[in-house]
């Protein structure tokens, strides 16, 4: 089989779904392409909470430090296009509940502080509580919490529905959806790429790769190496009453996330790390950050110090050396693309919107030059 179209998607994960249904909507012909089933990596195993106020600069393990505050045009953004989505597209699973980020410390009240002025500057509404009143706020704080701020723009889609639809719409719209299609070969012939699988090949003048975890093995295919490592994280679900929890919580000193999902089990996030990443695998959970997950809740929110833990699973994501995302055309690859790394699930639509901008010679209303594939990209040596 052999198939001319506009756009190729590898990875048929939240960003492919929602880069497909930009594409689509622009009148581009898409196909999506997945090495597996879609939605069974990273994307159908994250916590699924749409980061629109700044969080913690570093999950559990983490060396580098995001630099948040140059995230929150691009939150903002995303947002807006959330709710755009959320109008069009059935099924989402889309919950803005709004959201708590906690303080426990004198230093983490301050980092509060810096982060509202950065949000406000950014058209982000959050407003700062003391501890007292976030307790009158949310009565399941404990005594800890020093301060708090509020984001009515917070909340989560349900990682089981969300990329689902987009590329259930996107099909519906005109995309070709190929699961269980891993890409065996890329190469660049005159003006098209010739994308190779088991099940066909397909000519098309842009690729986009975002296949997350595999990013840079595609990439590889095209002869660019790119600096992405693939890494492991681990979520829990604790078992709870009907409306326990009807807000986000999450802290701004550390890795931790919270919310009651449609099924009512709390979902805890937050980036614990899991044990090592595996190709074709899922990888190990960790003990350790179980226990450390827990011992958050119970400090933070006591009252569910005495709920069950129902279920522990990891999923695969993929990080850059600065843990800031990654999106562009790679220098050397003309048509190829790349897109992803930190805050991917959050980013989605606003990564299918800018992809679709840059394919049709428009430049996005974003300052994207810092995320560009550049910095990533190791140059061959002599």
């Amino acid at each position: 089989m052999r198939s001319e179209v506009d756009v190729v998607v590898i990875g048929a994960g939240i960003v492919g779904a929602a880069t497909a249904l930009a594409l689509t909507r622009a009148g581009s012909r898409v196909a999506v392409l997945d090495r597996t089933l879609p939605n069974t990596a990273g994307s159908g195993t994250t916590a699924g909470n749409l980061h629109i106020q700044t969080i913690h600069t570093r999950r559990p393990g983490q060396g580098t430090a995001v630099d948040v505050e140059q995230l929150l045009p691009l939150q903002k953004s995303t947002s807006s296009l959330w709710n755009t989505l959320d109008e069009t597209v059935p099924g989402l699973g889309l919950n803005r509940c709004g959201g708590f980020m906690v303080a426990e410390t004198e230093e983490q009240v301050h980092a509060l502080i810096a982060k509202h002025r950065w949000e406000r500057a950014a058209g982000i509404p959050t407003e700062v509580l003391s501890g007292e009143d976030a307790r009158q706020a949310l009565p399941l704080f404990g005594p800890s919490v020093q301060a708090a701020t509020w984001c009515p723009w917070d909340g989560f889609a349900e990682p089981d529905l969300a990329g689902p639809a987009l590329l259930r719409q996107a099909a519906v719209e005109g995309a070709s959806v190929h699961p269980s299609t891993p890409v065996t070969g890329l190469t660049r012939d005159g003006d098209v790429w010739t994308v190779r699988t088991n099940g066909g090949t397909w000519i098309a003048p842009v690729v986009m790769d975002v296949a997350g975890p595999w990013m840079a093995p595609i990439a590889a295919m095209a002869g660019v190496s790119l600096d992405l490592v693939p890494t492991s994280l681990q979520m829990h679900s604790l078992d709870a009453a009907p409306r326990t929890l009807e807000v986000l919580v999450q802290h701004v000193g550390e890795g931790m996330s919270i919310k009651q999902n449609r099924t009512g089990r709390l979902v805890l996030g937050g980036g614990w790390p899991a044990g090592a990443f595996h190709d074709s695998e899922t990888a190990p959970s960790r003990s350790d950050s179980t226990t450390g997950n827990l011992k958050q809740v119970r400090r933070l929110l006591p009252a569910l110090a005495q709920n069950a833990l129902l279920d522990t699973w990891t999923g695969p994501v993929v990080t850059t050396p600065d843990e800031m995302p990654v999106i562009g055309e790679l220098a050397g690859a003309p048509g190829l693309f790349v897109a992803g790394g930190t805050y991917s699930f959050t980013f989605a639509p606003l990564w299918g919107h800018i992809l679709t901008e840059l394919v049709h010679g428009r430049k996005p209303e974003l300052d994207i030059s810092a995320f560009s594939p550049d910095r990533l990209v190791h140059l061959p040596t002599h």
